[in-house]
């Protein structure tokens, strides 16, 4: 037997084996949710470490038996620690589908440590292929009958991340550290960390990153919407872990008071790309040599303490250099800046595309590059073919989810606005809209008269709610969603029941409206007398919108306040929360 074999046998027979736990953080509520369990071998050990510990367990055929005594371990462990939040413990796929599985960890919760199988989380680390599926989700189902939750860990790290994710329909994922580090400045990492937060938020599933260690890894994954985080930048790993996070950890900026329009989402920082710079005091001698040794770069910004002041185009450059004889003997050592004609135009990283692109044309110049900043300092470079190509690709994005009866955005881009405000931290509330008495209006006077009542609705709705006050969508049929921006909500929504209510009568024949209503079959086929249309509306306030995880936890809140308004005869509001 070799040394590190030995180890490890007596490191098992003695459970010479250390739990830590590392806190699982939510950013809303700039708490800690939750603990991962982690092992850790005898200090001074060749298998101290994790890595080390469990590769050489997988060497010697004892992944199973580490594992196990870990889990038995880092339970009984927690247990006496007396912690109220959840706990992550990581089961491997192979040890998942032990035959002894279900039973162990039954006795653990219900014989053993008295711990409550809903505060724990199991947590599937996947870096072995697995083909196992159906087993696999006869085990979880097994799990989640008991009481516990389920975790995908290091999606994007191992074999068949996605397909687990499907199959299993996990509570959590855990997106792989790699991609959350310098995910500040990787635009490949931010489009695929968005990409996953998109899937999850529509599968009701939370998402976790992995790996944060930087604030400024921690304030891109804020901007993404992520509501939840691990890393060493909240706390490393400890046998007494930390029970509270250092707020000034969780600190960010105040939000711009201009909410975003969900049809103008897509801000500078989507098209930036970094280019290594050079000082505008270069010589132009170096910078002809820096082009020709990077035969792909077509623009060279000049900057010099973090500060842009200018941009060189390649055939440009060249054109001017060459424009004589004696070009390079001219110019060859004078610097940069001596070629740069004017300031290039600058944008904040955050400033709207749609803004950028209205600043071009007004500028009235032949501008095909621009330089991008944070608080003036260079980020990168946008150009104007990049600019056009995610505008177009927005545009179509839009019309493909808005509603053709009203051309007023669905649920998708309503949804991804709202989930923008909860990871901005500000303040809205929402309006769920829904008209009372319409089948029986549309079953006497027709479809194409009902169609004008939604057109009405939507009509009446745009003309009190400015662009600078919020968004107004038509998610289907007779509902509408208006999200307030404003500290006026209840005001508009009182203004819109009284404009309707004005509005309504002259969508019915004079006698019905003289009447009040008309005669028509309700559900179960008996004639009955149904008033004139009105408004119902489900009002979440911004005391409740502002604890809710994301648009799913709003849309259960909207639509009890709806029942509750529909409750109330005629135009009424019902507010879900504390005004």
């Amino acid at each position: 037997m070799s040394a590190l074999h030995n180890e490890l046998i007596k490191i098992l027979e003695d459970e010479k084996l250390t739990p830590y736990f590392q806190p699982i953080v939510s950013i809303a509520h700039k708490k800690i949710i939750g603990y991962e369990a982690l092992i850790r071998g005898p200090s001074g050990s060749p298998l101290y470490t994790p890595f080390v510990l469990f590769t050489t367990a997988d060497r010697f055929d004892l992944s199973n038996k580490l594992e196990y005594l870990s889990r038995e371990i880092s339970l009984k462990h927690y247990a006496s620690l007396n912690l109220n939040e959840k706990l992550f413990i990581n089961v491997s796929p192979s040890v998942l589908l032990h035959p002894d599985f279900k039973t162990t960890i039954t006795r653990h919760f219900h014989n053993e440590f008295g711990l409550d199988p809903t505060s724990v989380v199991i947590e599937i680390t996947e870096h072995q292929a697995t083909d196992s599926y159906r087993l696999m989700r006869d085990v979880v189902g097994h799990c989640r009958d008991i009481g516990f939750q389920i975790a995908l860990d290091d999606l994007g790290a191992g074999y068949s991340g996605l397909r687990l994710w499907t199959e299993l329909q996990p509570d959590y994922v855990k997106i792989d550290k790699h991609f959350i580090e310098g995910l500040h400045k990787d635009t490949v990492k931010s489009h695929f960390v968005r990409s996953i937060q998109s899937i999850a938020s529509s599968l009701r599933c939370h998402v976790i990153a992995e790996g944060v260690e930087t604030e400024e890894e921690f304030k891109a994954i804020e901007k993404l919407g992520i509501h939840y985080a691990q890393g060493f930048y909240f706390a490393k790993p400890a046998p007494v872990p930390l029970e509270k996070i250092d707020s000034a950890l969780m600190a960010t900026e105040s939000p711009s008071p201009q909410s975003p329009n969900p049809y103008h989402s897509n801000t500078a920082q989507h098209i930036v790309s970094y280019i290594s710079p050079l000082s505008a005091e270069t010589c132009i001698g170096d910078v002809m040599q820096w082009f020709q040794g990077n035969s792909e770069l077509t623009i060279l910004p000049l900057v010099d303490n973090g500060r842009a002041s200018g941009l060189m185009f390649r055939e440009r450059f060249f054109a001017k250099l060459f424009s004589s004889r004696y070009g390079l003997e001219l110019y060859g050592k004078k610097p940069a800046k001596s070629f740069v004609e004017k300031q290039p135009l600058s944008f904040e990283q955050d400033t709207p595309l749609e803004s950028v692109s209205q600043q071009l044309t007004s500028a009235l110049g032949n501008e095909t590059a621009f330089v991008i900043t944070d608080k003036g300092a260079y980020v990168g470079v946008g150009t104007v073919r990049d600019l056009l190509e995610v505008i177009t690709r927005q545009q179509i994005q839009n019309a493909k989810h808005a509603n053709p009866l009203t051309l007023l955005p669905g649920s998708v881009p309503v949804n991804d606005y709202i989930n923008r405000l909860l990871a901005n931290h500000q303040a809205f509330a929402v309006g769920y809209f829904d008209l009372d008495n319409f089948k029986p209006f549309n079953d006497v006077y027709g479809y194409s008269a009902g169609d004008d009542i939604i057109k009405a609705v939507a009509e009446t709705l745009q003309f009190h709610i400015g662009k600078d006050c919020g968004l107004v969508g038509h998610i289907g049929g007779d509902d509408f969603i208006v999200v307030f921006t404003c500290d006026n909500w209840l005001q508009c929504c009182e203004d819109i029941l009284a404009a309707f209510e004005k509005r309504v009568p002259q969508y019915y024949r004079a006698d019905d409206s003289k009447a009040g209503g008309i005669y028509a079959e309700d559900r179960s086929g008996t004639p009955c007398f149904f008033p004139l249309i009105s408004l119902s509306v489900g009002i979440v306030a911004p005391d409740a919108c502002c604890r809710c995880q994301s648009h799913v936890d709003i849309a259960d809140l909207a639509a009890s306040a709806k029942k509750s308004a529909k409750q109330t005869p005629g135009n009424s509001y019902f507010v879900n929360g504390i005004m």
